[in-house]
């Protein structure tokens, strides 16, 4: 498995990685498949979503997905979140998603070539419930032993 291209959430303005999906939940939820296609090995779920964190809640703010080109098999096209949220326009109240937001914080203290398992000094926890930030905590790696 390769790591993964994460997601990305804006905190107070600043870019951060994700390393959980909640898009995912709202496919699960919905019984819907995008038939998104993975551009290279690096994003096998086939996009990139953008969330931010809006007076403790979770909106999508963009999306940028990859689809099989109807036009020209075999070539893929950009796709954005109209391709999922037809009647929306962002930003998308999360209101689908329940569950813990991993957001990587300082530097990489190791590099696992796998999923979101990289270990960084410390990561930010967000608990969510329906798309509303119920809780945070900040987990410190300081300690663990790698390499």
């Amino acid at each position: 498995m390769t790591a993964q291209q994460p997601d990305k959430i804006f905190i107070d303005g600043q870019e951060q990685p994700l390393f959980s999906n909640p898009l995912e939940d709202y496919f699960t939820l919905t019984n819907f498949n995008p038939s998104f296609m993975s551009p290279h090995t690096a994003n096998w779920r086939g996009y990139v979503a953008s969330w931010e964190i809006i007076n403790q809640k979770l909106y999508l703010v963009s999306l940028s997905g990859w689809k099989v080109n109807p036009d020209t098999p075999g070539k893929l096209e950009e796709v954005d979140s109209q391709i999922v949220f037809p009647d929306e326009s962002p930003p998308i109240f999360a209101k689908w998603f329940t569950g813990r937001l991993i957001v990587p914080q300082g530097k990489m203290m190791q590099y696992i070539h796998m999923g979101y398992e990289s270990i960084y000094e410390r990561e930010i926890h967000y608990h969510v419930k329906n798309g509303e930030i119920i809780s945070q905590n900040e987990i410190n790696n300081a300690h663990r032993r790698c390499c």
